[in-house]
């Protein structure tokens, strides 16, 4: 199985840099980065996409090792999100682990970038095939940039996005943090009116060029992510988001990567209200296929500071719909 970025030397060293606790322990059969996170009601290991279980003959031997971690540290709890169910399985039998929210996606929509450009295109819907035709038409374009400076566009969409919907933004300093990892790149969406040439009226090519549209992405091994992104409403009737990920992908794919992860969907089955269910349609409209991870889990060590910390986030995030 593929190791995925969240649990490699490269991850822990973004941790690192946004002065993040880490501990990275690899042996043959397995691995794991786990990150000390901080609580008023004691502390805990967190294992993004992890461990990561080669042989799930090497289970017992990786929960001995994150137990012995855990017991050096003195923490409540480990949070583990292991990708593969059938590898995990000794972990996921533990008598004190219960399932948590998941925090890195369970189910994400995968992109393979094996097949010619012409076959990828085809493989669009046909609303997403027509605007990846006229995005340029409609005075968009596309530029990739490793410019910290540029973060600053993200953070003002995402800012925007995070005050309509009552949600907390990403930081500058996080956001400018990733981008200047070896694995990340930024992409952004500029709207020229004066290129669009579906208006009629003059008047309204007259507007200054405007970035609408921003995205991080991270490559590993063979993966382009789509992570931290966001768009401007104002401008929700310009094909945006397509122009940014179709310019990705096929700029992954120009790079010899040969997948593209859309990075988390609705679960299936989940319904038309899951507030997933809109940008998981948008999502596979480019074709591909789903794939489900084991979840997120919380392995019990010390269940009085556990019931504790539930209880001030459960309250914390009650607080929080009340404020906004």
């Amino acid at each position: 199985m593929n190791t995925p970025l969240q649990q490699t030397k490269e991850w822990e060293k973004l941790q690192k840099s946004l002065g993040e606790t880490t501990f990275f322990v690899e042996e043959k059969d397995f691995q794991f980065l786990a990150i000390l996170k901080k609580t008023r009601f004691g502390n805990y290991l967190y294992l993004p996409y992890g461990p990561v279980i080669r042989d799930k003959n090497a289970a017992k031997t990786a929960l001995e090792a994150l137990l012995s971690l855990a017991k050096e540290k003195s923490v409540t709890f480990i949070r583990i999100e292991p990708q593969c169910p059938e590898t995990a399985s000794y972990l996921l039998k533990q008598s004190n682990i219960v399932k948590s929210k998941d925090l890195n996606p369970a189910d994400t929509w995968i992109l393979s970038l094996e097949a010619g450009k012409d076959a990828i295109v085809s493989g669009f819907s046909q609303g997403t095939r027509t605007r990846y035709n006229q995005f340029a038409k409609k005075g968009l374009s596309v530029l990739s940039t490793k410019n910290p400076e540029k973060i600053k566009e993200l953070v003002r969409l995402q800012s925007a996005v995070a005050k309509d919907k009552g949600i907390i933004a990403f930081s500058e300093d996080y956001l400018k943090a990733e981008l200047e990892q070896d694995f990340a790149s930024l992409y952004l969406v500029t709207y020229n009116p004066a290129n669009n040439q579906s208006l009629k009226d003059e008047s309204e090519k007259i507007d200054d060029p405007k970035i609408i549209a921003a995205s991080l992405f991270f490559d590993y091994d063979d993966t382009r992510f789509y992570m931290q992104s966001a768009s401007d409403y104002n401008y929700r009737k310009l094909p945006a988001t397509v122009a940014l990920l179709t310019t990705a992908l096929f700029d992954a794919k120009e790079k010899g990567l040969k997948r593209f992860d859309f990075w988390g969907i609705a679960p299936d089955g989940a319904g038309k209200d899951h507030p997933w269910a809109g940008f998981t349609d948008f999502k596979k409209s480019f074709g591909g296929e789903a794939i489900s991870y084991c979840g997120t889990y919380d392995l019990i060590l010390n269940p009085g500071k556990y019931r504790l910390y539930k209880m001030a986030r459960k309250i914390n995030r009650t607080l929080r719909k009340l404020k906004s």
